[in-house]
């Protein structure tokens, strides 16, 4: 079995070592122990596979702790692929309701850009007075809302 230092792991993972490090305060991946007479402590191979499958799970959007879940799943014989599954579904169903959201949030940010002036003082900027009112942004976002 092939072991390397913190650093190593950090280099091979694409991370930093206090990423390492986080990872172990979060549970996500073992801790070695300490050396009884000092040195490094020494991370087995697997970790730098542990570590990317982490990175690329938070790139899908999932969370640390449902990553979490998922490394427990992985490692676990008797773990279905439907339990995996599932909660991917349940991941895409809050992604798309995040990215409904965001329409509509783009869609007011549209609004506000286009009835600006673009210049002027600043007390007479129609964005400035839309965010200080935040009944007149909701209202929009409610429209867009009712139209999709």
């Amino acid at each position: 079995m092939k072991t390397m230092t913190i650093g190593k792991v950090a280099k091979k993972s694409g991370v930093g070592v206090e990423t390492v490090r986080f990872y172990e305060r979060k549970d996500l991946i073992d801790q070695p122990p300490k050396p009884p007479f000092g040195g490094f402590r020494i991370y087995p191979a697997e970790t730098v596979e542990h570590i990317r499958f982490i990175r690329q799970a938070q790139e899908l959007g999932f969370s640390l702790r449902e990553i979490k879940e998922l490394l427990s799943l992985r490692l676990d014989p008797t773990a279905d692929c439907a339990d995996v599954r599932e909660r991917a579904q349940v991941k895409l169903k809050e992604i798309t309701r995040k990215i409904t959201a965001m329409k509509g949030i783009q869609s007011a940010l549209e609004k506000l850009i286009a009835s600006c002036p673009g210049e002027g003082s600043i007390q007479v900027c129609s964005i400035i007075d839309a965010i200080e009112t935040p009944e007149t942004t909701r209202r929009e976002l409610k429209k867009k809302e009712k139209k999709s």
